[in-house]
């Protein structure tokens, strides 16, 4: 062994070298591993086996951050300004300062910061749940002993021992196997355990999940043992490379956070214009500074009308209460704000198998050369009928298929069980298949294996494409029963099962009649055009042969043994897609919804479920993963809206897939269930992962989690998350409508008011704001769809926040509850001066504002239904909300220690029904405005 350390830069493949040429790049030893030196200059050199977190925020920056949010920003200097004049006050009056408007003020910007910070300071979890895909313990060869060290520890060039169970704790290549099976579903998105193999090199362009002769960090051995070179530890692993891209994606904000950043500097903006507006304007026409002090007050009761400051914590409660729904429709949302998103979704990417599908593989049909037979049934329930040209046959009459279908149940490691009264399969859902048409012949799994145990395999591999078993008669009761099935069988037979093509090239005869013939040209032709008209309709075929022996081969003879073989027939399966998706897809079309296949499947079978189920067309392109690869950025979004099925693709295409589609402003959602989608998963605007196969760094970097794996799960979040941003535009009308009549209301006292005054206290402002209008806007968040919900495209993400009419309507209702309230205010000023209480006018314009958002709360329900067309009880929170605060406003009127903080008066039965009166013409123009819409036009519809 040499002492030199390894060469700067390391190769980046190594599954095309020979093992004695990766140990020299390495200076490792075969039989004596590192030595202890070695092993700390290595330390030293590439650092801990461990994932780096690299950037991302601290807490203190998030906390920070929701201080920087403008309309706060705004507030805080309300509360400074409030608490200086107040204290000035109090001063001159020679009472104790308190400042009950500054710190009601503050105590909201502390209570809307911490909702903030509670919703973001949700720490990214994808990259931990990276970190525990490391195993903490390893056994390696240290200075030719065996040891345990964690896994942290480990250097390239170490030899890492693997045995079932284990958990690999570095990317490594294969010195030494023995049977070695290790799961990369969690990596490489495939289902099937990965047979290694160490001796064998590979091509370069090799295919991560075909390197069989390397092994990666988190997956896991199923069986065998191995020896391993590690090659890389840390950042330089297959995981640390999905960490970093992982990393580098940026969490975009949402179209509902986009929209209330807007909303913010729209009004904090226009706030401070109308401050400047009526102090300058109240100074000039005092023609000194005099009344500034009382200016102020009106700017600062302005300023706090303007902010809505009850709209983040109903925001929150709304999309909160949304995801309650949409667990009731098996999909679990992590992050709240992921609710209303999913309205907006543009485009949703789905995997095909269990999303699409119901991943239970079922056989159609079973072919030999002189008869089909037709198989019906569904699911892994064993009964079913055979059909012979549209009759029923039995295939226990034909020895040719009796003979299929034994082998269907040799060459399988999966089993049919059943479980409460459900049939299930544990294993591989190919395998089962074949056992469930075996049983519905009539084949009895237990009954073969037990009397024709297993005596040697050569197992499957991506590379062979095929398995082989050999069974061996122990004369226990079943040779002659055998020969019926394979004549000529004494003890040894070999059964083999893989793809048509690579079967029938090592076969030499045929059964035909139950006849052994030599395959001719002929047979070969019928053969290989069935199994290309199977799979051009989407089906799965697996090809049959067998081989009598007289010996045991030896393991590793698999390319001698499996030749000469003796042609069985064709078994072609279906995963079936699901009942409930074929309207989904139909009900994302015509809500301008794009549904897309990404799939691993070959492309004729991706293309002919998607024709299928509507997510294609005949004809339309099918993409797959070469393809991609070969195109750059501005070539795929070319393709982009052309292609709806990508197939043969990888987990790491799926990035460029999303990354193309969000560049051409679409809003997309993405599934994924294994590691290698964690970064699309993270990039995609919603990414969904799934409940049952997802692994857990999926689900960590994921927005929302399907609980049952269902495409049609996704299609009924996109629906609630449109009602949620219907009804949060709904409140956002009724608040913010009702903001702008409060502000006209306090602009207009010092102009119209011969001795001035503002009508409403900053604190009464935030009463206002946090429960008469917020307590019926948590009301109207619950009301129920509208029926045209899905019958409509998705609205522009990068819509304004007034789109589509909610400005002007905002701007118009908030114009007719001042003029309403202006006119009360002058009525009730002079009024007031007449019956000895002149301040009591100020708790009529207060009553008045607030009984008025009563009567629009009940209107605004519906855009074009008059209120007493809807059914009352359809939405029976509005009822209880308009209850609770009309009640709540006359304990502020009425009850004396309430009245004391607040700064009311008492109203006499005159006043109150003066301010009701007043405050119910509210109800009356919204529900006339209605009217008018509709006879508009009906006019020029007619």
């Amino acid at each position: 062994m040499a002492s030199d350390s390894p060469p700067d830069s390391l190769p980046s493949v190594w599954h095309n070298l020979e093992t004695e040429k990766a140990l020299r790049l390495l200076q490792s030893d075969r039989q004596t591993g590192l030595t202890a030196q070695q092993v700390q200059e290595r330390l030293q050199r590439y650092g801990l086996n461990e994932l780096e977190e690299r950037g991302g925020r601290s807490n203190w920056a998030i906390l920070v951050d929701q201080f920087k949010n403008i309309m706060l920003l705004m507030l805080i200097a309300v509360a400074i300004i409030s608490a200086i004049i107040d204290i000035r006050s109090a001063l001159a009056e020679g009472v104790t300062p308190v400042p009950k408007d500054a710190i009601s003020i503050f105590a909201i910007v502390i209570l809307n910061g911490a909702l903030g910070y509670i919703q973001e300071s949700r720490a990214e979890k994808a990259l931990a749940a990276l970190k525990q895909l490391a195993s903490p313990k390893v056994r390696v060869i240290r200075d030719s002993r065996t040891m345990d060290i964690d896994s942290k520890e480990l250097v390239p060039g170490d030899l890492m021992l693997l045995e079932a169970g284990v958990q690999v704790s570095a990317d490594g290549r294969l010195l030494e196997s023995s049977n070695l099976q290790v799961r990369e579903a969690a990596l490489t998105g495939e289902a099937h355990a990965a047979n290694k193999r160490a001796e064998i090199e590979l091509p370069d362009d090799t295919q991560l999940g075909d390197r069989i002769n390397l092994v990666y960090q988190g997956t896991e051995v199923i069986q065998g043992r191995g020896t391993v070179l590690v090659t890389g530890t840390g950042m330089k692993t297959e995981l640390g490379r999905i960490a970093e891209l992982l990393q580098s994606v940026e969490s975009e904000p949402t179209p509902l956070q986009q929209r209330m950043t807007q909303l913010g500097n729209v009004l904090v903006s226009g706030s401070l214009a109308l401050v400047a507006l009526v102090v300058i304007g109240g100074l000039l026409r005092a023609g000194s500074w005099e009344p500034l002090e009382d200016l102020l007050e009106v700017s600062l009761s302005m300023a706090v009308a303007v902010v809505p400051e009850g709209l983040p914590a109903v925001i929150t409660v709304t999309l909160a209460l949304g995801t309650q729904r949409m667990v009731r429709r098996h999909a679990l949302i992590r992050r709240l704000p992921a609710v209303e998103t999913l309205g907006s979704v543009t485009n949703i990417c789905s995997d095909k198998t269990g999303t699409l599908t119901q991943n239970k593989m079922v056989v159609q049909s079973l072919h030999t050369v002189d008869a089909s037979l037709r198989v019906t049934g569904e699911g892994y329930d064993p009964t079913g009928e055979f059909y012979h040209d549209n009759e029923v046959a039995s295939p226990q009459d034909r020895p040719d298929l009796k003979a299929l279908l034994l082998a269907c149940i040799i060459c399988n490691d999966s089993i049919l069980q059943k479980e409460n009264g459900v049939w299930t399969i544990l294993g591989d859902p190919t395998e089962g298949a074949l056992l469930v048409v075996a049983s519905k012949a009539g084949l009895d799994r237990h009954y073969w294996t037990e009397h024709l145990p297993r005596a040697a395999e050569f197992p499957f591999s991506s590379e062979r494409k095929r398995m082989s078993v050999i069974v061996k008669d122990e004369g226990r009761g079943a040779k002659d029963e055998l020969a019926s099935f394979i004549p000529g069988a004494e003890s040894l037979v070999l059964f083999c099962k893989g793809s048509p093509e690579l079967v029938l090239e090592r076969c030499q005869q045929i059964r035909v009649g139950g006849q052994v013939q030599p395959l001719t040209e002929a047979h070969r032709n019928q053969v290989l055009q069935t199994n290309n008209n199977l799979a051009s309709r989407g089906l799965r075929v697996l090809g049959f042969a067998y081989k009598l022996l007289n010996q045991v081969p030896a393991e590793g003879s698999d390319e001698t043994t499996e030749q000469e073989l003796v042609w069985l027939g064709l078994v072609d399966m279906l995963d079936a897609p699901r009942p409930e998706v074929r309207d989904a897809v139909a009900k994302c079309r015509t809500a301008g919804i794009r549904p897309i296949m990404i799939t691993g499947d070959h492309q004729l079978t991706a293309q002919a479920i998607a024709e299928d189920l509507g997510i294609a067309k005949p004809g339309d392109r099918v993409l797959t993963g070469r393809e991609l690869e070969r195109l750059d950025a501005a070539g795929l979004e070319q393709e982009i809206d052309h292609v709806s099925v990508y197939a043969r693709v990888a987990p790491e295409h799926k990035l460029r897939i999303v990354q193309a589609l969000q560049r051409q402003g679409k809003v997309v959602a993405m599934t994924g269930d294994g590691v290698n989608d964690a970064p699309a998963l993270k990039q995609a605007d919603i990414g969904i992962a799934m409940g049952i196969t997802g692994t857990d760094v999926s689900k960590e970097a994921s927005d929302m989690v399907l609980l049952d794996d269902n495409f049609a799960t996704i299609v009924a979040a996109t629906e609630e998350g449109r009602v949620v941003y219907t009804n949060i535009r709904r409140f956002i009308k009724y608040i913010l409508g009702s903001n702008i009549g409060e502000v006209l209301t306090i602009a207009a006292s010092p102009i119209l008011l011969p001795m001035g005054g503002v009508p409403l206290t900053p604190l009464q402002i935030l009463w206002m704001n946090l429960v008469t209008d917020g307590l019926p806007a948590l009301a109207l968040a619950v009301e129920p769809a509208e029926p045209n919900v899905m019958n409509r495209p998705p609205h522009d993400p990068e819509e304004n926040i007034f789109a589509r009419g909610l400005g002007l309507y905002m701007v118009r209702i908030g114009i007719i509850l001042a003029i309403l309230a202006i006119a009360l205010m002058v009525w009730s000023y002079n009024y007031s001066q007449q019956s000895g209480d002149p301040e009591r006018w100020k708790t009529m314009v207060f009553t008045t504002l607030c009984l008025a958002q009563m009567g629009h709360a009940m209107a605004i329900r519906s855009n074009s239904r008059l209120t007493i067309e809807l059914n009352p009880f359809s939405n029976p929170f509005i009822l209880m909300a308009v209850g609770l605060t009309t009640i709540l406003q006359l304990l502020l009127v009425y009850v004396e220690p309430l009245r004391n903080f607040f700064g009311t008066h008492y109203l006499s039965p005159f006043e109150l029904a003066v301010c009701i009166g007043f405050s119910s013409l509210m109800f009356v123009w919204v529900e006339l405005e209605k009217l008018f819409i509709r006879l508009f036009l009906s006019r020029r519809m007619g």
